[in-house]
């Protein structure tokens, strides 16, 4: 079966707003109007149970441009987190999925939750990709967690208008029609959307730099490959005090602190 891109979307903080019935129809709404502007998925973001939706695109390019889209369409105070998982689809029938591609998905949204949760509240999107793919794939769903962890911290910045704004010009449409639909001047569309691009490159640029060098420096002290540490570190991985030693990410274990004299740190 040919690999797909899965998508499980949930609503970030549901519970605290006060009209879950109006945000779901919001969202969906959205969607619609996401579809229609850019057709590429081959199932739509449709609800399906709670506050869960889920959509099917050809591939990942496809998928992290209509996603986009959405984030930048959504209405102020709606938010979507996102598992994208690459895999194998099985046919979706009276909303029952399955396949490697659906666990993947639901393996990336639980990541991107925990990492909210822990040291990045602004993360609304996680890749991850079925078992056995390549080094080719891994390698690339690396570098589009660093994309897609920077794209969502300048979306989270934007305010409306500039949220509309770069969703119109992702669709090719001019300044001018820009303009006249926000009532503003020509030059203050493109002031608005001026370096937005250019960050995102240069976030992801240095994400993907700092997750290199964390690949390559714990390959070399656990003398594994980076290809088998790059699969190791892509979801959480823990580790006891014998398995750390094992691994290689510690020199030893200490069963008792007799004997042991703390470091002494000297000045240049």
């Amino acid at each position: 079966m040919p690999s797909h891109v899965a998508v499980i979307a949930d609503i970030v903080g549901s519970r605290t707003l006060t009209d879950r019935a109006g945000a779901q129809r919001a969202i969906i709404a959205s969607s619609r109007q996401v579809h229609a502007d850019h057709p590429v998925s081959v199932s739509p973001l449709a609800a399906t149970v709670g506050d869960e939706l889920q959509a099917v695109y050809p591939d990942l390019p496809a998928a992290l441009a209509s996603l986009l889209l959405l984030q930048l369409h959504l209405p102020e105070g709606i938010q979507l987190r996102f598992g994208l998982g690459v895999g194998a689809v099985d046919p979706v029938h009276d909303g029952i999925t399955d396949g490697p591609g659906w666990w993947a998905a639901r393996a990336a949204i639980e990541h991107a939750h925990r990492l909210q949760d822990r040291a990045v509240p602004h993360a609304r999107t996680r890749i991850a990709t079925e078992q056995g793919q390549d080094a080719v794939m891994t390698e690339r769903i690396a570098y589009a967690n660093a994309y897609v962890l920077a794209r969502d911290e300048l979306v989270s910045a934007m305010s409306g208008r500039t949220r509309r704004l770069t969703y119109g010009r992702c669709l090719g449409r001019t300044q001018r029609e820009l303009a006249e639909a926000e009532g503003i001047t020509q030059p203050a569309v493109g002031e608005a959307g001026r370096g937005q691009a250019s960050d995102i490159e240069i976030q992801a640029a240095e994400v993907a730099r700092l997750r290199e060098w964390l690949e390559e420096t714990l390959s070399k002290h656990s003398h594994k490959s980076v290809e088998e540490v790059n699969r190791d570190i892509e979801r959480d991985k823990i580790l006891g005090a014998q398995q750390a030693l094992e691994y290689g990410l510690i020199d030893q274990v200490l069963t008792s602190r007799k004997g042991v004299q703390p470091a002494v740190i000297k000045s240049s």
